[in-house]
């Protein structure tokens, strides 16, 4: 019987001293030191004394020998090192039990708490020993220097959720945090979550901070790093998502710089710097990659399209081809432009400027006064743009330009044979984002189809459409750009040009790349690559590079296997660069209407969904939802209006109610 013997028990992680008041078999009826009875399986008793006190003995009496007992033990305790005992027996491949440790540690004489000393310092040590089947078991050493370790990592991960969460609080606060030495780590802590939510690598760390912190969505890391001044408060994340390399290093610089300074070989080049050679640009475009001429010689229009010969100067398998590969593209951004190749060369050595002699690839092709193709050549060239125009410009003054007014008569036949070959017109403006000084957005469109866009235009499908020609008639290999047709072919109707164009865009089969020359639907031609753009696009450099190398035989060709690696490898990437640039706009469009709470704009309906409607605002060609409600009935093509309810661009939110 167990009555009146001290019986310890573990509750919650700590050793329980209580005194046996009654023993009823299946179960014992205690007596804690907080005068507290309970009952307990007798499976639960760690360590059962010998001796016993009388239970019916008065209760203050009862409990101060607890208190006694639970001092006398813990003072024990204290007064031997689990570590020293560990090192005595670690080498033993055996467990023991707690009467030979306790004798190994206190010496043959040992008494109950004797006993408890050594269990409850090996309990609560639990680094050198391990509790198995009511015997311990020394850990190796192995083992013993692995949880060392963690239990320093787990006291350092705790000092810096100390730290760096009252850290936090001043920073949401809005005082001026004082510098701390876990600062870096944090950053880089909040960034993975504003990147990735959900998905962040250290999710469940990250969350545990913030919540000491007080904040409960994680949403707010943003908002910290930007108080922080570690981003912008318009900080382009798609960028560091896909690991975009905004800047050039030092040493791309350098040998960019060397580059640039390096005079071209111009032999064998074509002499056309006495012809008028123009280009036409955005106002803010700097580097010019393709530039026009046109005389009228007899009955024949004498059109010439001239590239920057970039291959001229970017030869492969070098650094800068590598970083060109990288890349795959320059990208375009409303405050931000990331260009392939470095500015000393994409932006002047290469760039067809104004009065600079520059190597180009030029199509220099024949046409009959009513636009039939005569003849045509592609021929290494040295040119010098006598006039550097925008767009605008060549509009206003197209009625009283000759010049302008042939390429533009010129552009149209071009347009109007692809038209009648099946090609589609589906331009939309494009739009123009101003971030003005106060922070505030402004939003314009840009039509496609003026005279000058359209001339420019034309003549790119032309260069690309005849350099595929060439090379299919000479097998130079290169990669097509081909276009099935679509599975509908819609007429604008009467519902609008927008809603025929979103419309007859979803009816388009898939643009594909491949190494034999098939028709493009789309644009109306039986073949077609792209090669205008080659300091813009490294596909287009590949391609340039195959057919300059063809022509001057000063290198060897790419065989279809190693156009399709290369393809493999620049898709990905030029996938996530239209990603980020469809991103960017949306979310400067979204800003624009944060700020215009309130106001309405016109939409059309695109489709009906079961519980809402696809629309589109007809201003800035966003596709938003607005939901139905009672007594609502639009068919698709249905102009209405719209009232911003809600708009916030982090968020990608937008909330529109119909007017």
């Amino acid at each position: 019987m167990n009555e009146g013997k001290i019986i310890e028990y573990i509750d919650q992680g700590r050793f329980v001293c209580t005194l046996c008041l009654q023993d009823k078999g299946n179960r014992l009826h205690l007596l804690t030191p907080s005068n507290r009875e309970v009952n307990l399986s007798p499976k639960r008793a760690v360590l059962i004394s010998q001796s016993a006190i009388d239970p019916i003995k008065p209760r203050e009496e009862l409990l101060e020998r607890l208190r006694q007992t639970e001092e006398a033990r813990n003072r024990l305790k204290e007064q031997f090192d689990v570590e020293e005992l560990w090192e005595l027996i670690r080498d033993e491949q055996e467990s023991f039990n707690h009467t030979y440790l306790a004798q190994l540690v206190f010496g043959d004489s040992i008494s109950d708490d004797h006993l408890s000393a050594v269990m409850r310092g090996l309990f609560e040590d639990r680094l050198y020993f391990k509790l198995k089947d009511g015997r311990f078991l020394p850990n190796s050493e192995a083992k013993v220097s692995q949880m060392i370790r963690q239990k320093q990592e787990e006291a350092l991960r705790e000092e810096k959720f100390n730290q760096g969460s009252a850290w936090l609080k001043e920073v949401k606060a809005g005082q001026e945090p004082a510098e701390m030495p876990f600062k870096e780590e944090i950053v880089t802590l909040l960034k993975e979550l504003a990147l990735y939510g959900a998905d962040a690598p250290n999710l469940k760390y990250g969350k545990e901070l913030l919540s000491r912190a007080g904040i409960t969505d994680i949403g707010e890391a943003r908002a910290l790093l930007v108080r922080l001044g570690a981003w912008e408060e318009d900080e382009n994340l798609d960028l560091l998502r896909f690991d975009i390399d905004t800047s050039f290093s030092e040493r791309d610089l350098e040998l960019s710089d060397r580059l640039a300074q390096k005079t071209i070989d111009l032999a064998g080049r074509e002499d056309l710097t006495y012809t008028h050679i123009i280009t036409i640009d955005g106002p803010y475009t700097c580097d010019f990659d393709d530039a026009m001429s046109l005389e009228i010689v007899g009955d024949e229009i004498h059109l010439g399209v001239h590239i920057a010969d970039v291959a001229a100067v970017v030869s492969p398998d070098t650094d800068l081809d590598r970083l060109a590969a990288e890349r795959a593209s320059s990208l375009y951004l409303p405050r931000r432009q990331v260009p392939m190749i470095p500015p000393a060369l994409s932006q002047n050595t290469l760039s067809l400027k104004q009065g600079c002699d520059r190597p180009t690839l030029s199509l220099l092709a024949h046409f009959s006064k009513q636009g039939e193709l005569l003849h045509y050549r592609f021929v290494p060239s040295i040119i010098r743009v006598k006039e550097q125009l925008t767009y605008e410009e060549v509009n206003e003054s197209l009625e009283r330009v000759p010049l302008f007014q042939e390429i533009h008569r010129l552009s149209q036949r071009l347009r109007q044979a692809r038209m009648d070959q099946g090609g589609l017109s589906l331009a939309l403006p494009e739009l123009q984002v101003t971030v003005n000084p106060d922070g505030s957005v402004s939003l314009d469109t840009v039509s496609q189809t003026t005279p000058s866009r359209m001339m420019v235009a034309e003549l790119m499908i032309l260069y690309n459409w005849l350099a595929a020609r060439f090379c299919s008639e000479n097998r130079i290999p290169v990669l097509y750009r081909t276009q099935s047709p679509p599975s509908e072919v819609l007429t604008s109707g009467d519902k609008g040009y927008l809603f025929y164009v979103l419309q007859q865009r979803r009816k388009l089969s898939p643009l594909q790349i491949q190494s034999t020359p098939v028709p493009h639907s789309g644009l109306g031609v039986d073949m077609y690559i792209q090669c205008t753009s080659p300091i813009r696009r490294y596909l287009d450099l590949v391609t340039q590079r195959q057919i300059r190398n063809w022509l001057t035989k000063q290198g060897p060709l790419v065989d279809e296997a190693g156009l399709e690696e290369i393809r493999l490898t620049a898709e990905p990437t030029v996938r996530n660069l239209e990603i980020i640039k469809r991103n960017r706009l949306r979310y400067w469009t979204l800003k624009f209407l944060s700020q215009q709470v309130g106001e309405r704009f016109k939409a059309i309906v695109l489709d009906e969904l079961k519980t809402k409607y696809r629309i589109v605002l007809t201003d800035f060609y966003l596709i938003s939802e607005i939901k139905k409600q009672n007594g609502m009935l639009l068919t698709p093509g249905q102009e209405i209006g719209v009232e911003v309810k809600k708009a916030d661009p982090h968020d990608d939110l937008l909330r529109l109610s119909p007017v």
